[in-house]
């Protein structure tokens, strides 16, 4: 895993848990105070989104992967901007400040409409600001998940989502850690051997089918046929071999 991106991921999922419970605290103080008849359609669909929104974000804390987590992010994204557009057609420019004695009817008496405009615009400044970060949180989700497959991985976009290195790492070097010289990790998760330098000599090692053996350096590489159909073996010795 990389803990680094396991970091960032809950670090964002923690902000936009905190905004949500927000927008919902005050969307639910609406519910009770304007259903069933008052503002019905909107004050059900500002209850649905951030609700919608925080049981996704647990499940997704739980288990993901970068495809399921895309449509997550994009469908909620939408979401969110329907939220921030729908409130702002709503508030449009009013003056909270300017509002001084009005009222705003509710279904067992009214409220002022000073508070309610106030209310009205931290929603609305809420949800533009949690559409920003879905839409840069599936930026960085695509950009790493990209990357991954281009390091090696062919199937990033299906594995679980905590083995997605962070920017300048490299996936499974240990916890995604950079590796020396800018180099490709050594085979761990089943990543590519390119770049890396041989650790050591082939000792009796076998060969299959379509393996490239890399000689080291001052060292001589022996194939021996297999017996009964095996595959070659290989082993590289110190200094030159000279057949007999």
């Amino acid at each position: 895993m990389t803990q680094l991106f396991r970091a960032m991921r809950l670090y964002g999922n923690i902000v936009l848990l905190l905004l949500s419970a927000t927008v919902l605290g005050i969307t639910a103080y609406w519910a009770s105070i304007f259903l069933p008849n008052i503002r019905h359609d909107y004050s059900i669909f500002s209850l649905i989104v951030p609700c919608l929104t925080i049981i996704l974000i647990l499940i997704g804390l739980q288990w993901s992967t970068p495809r399921t987590e895309a449509v997550f992010l994009f469908v909620l994204g939408v979401l969110w901007l329907a939220q921030a557009a729908w409130t702002t057609d709503i508030i449009g420019n009013i003056q909270c400040d300017s509002l001084t004695s009005q009222q705003v009817p509710t279904k067992t008496g009214s409220i002022s409409e000073r508070s309610w405009c106030y209310e009205m615009r931290v929603v609305q400044a809420f949800s533009w600001m949690i559409f920003c970060l879905y839409a840069i949180f599936l930026w960085i989700l695509i950009s790493l998940t990209t990357r991954a497959k281009v390091l090696g991985r062919p199937y990033a976009w299906a594995e679980p989502i905590i083995e997605l290195p962070w920017f300048g790492q490299w996936p499974g070097y240990p916890e995604g850690g950079q590796f020396p010289n800018g180099m490709y990790p050594p085979g761990q998760y089943g990543y590519p051997m390119m770049g890396v330098p041989s650790m050591g000599g082939y000792a009796g090692s076998q060969m299959a089918p379509g393996y490239v053996v890399q000689q080291n350096p001052g060292h001589s590489v022996v194939i021996q046929p297999g017996m009964n159909g095996q595959p070659p073996t290989i082993t590289q010795v110190p200094g030159t071999v000279v057949s007999a």
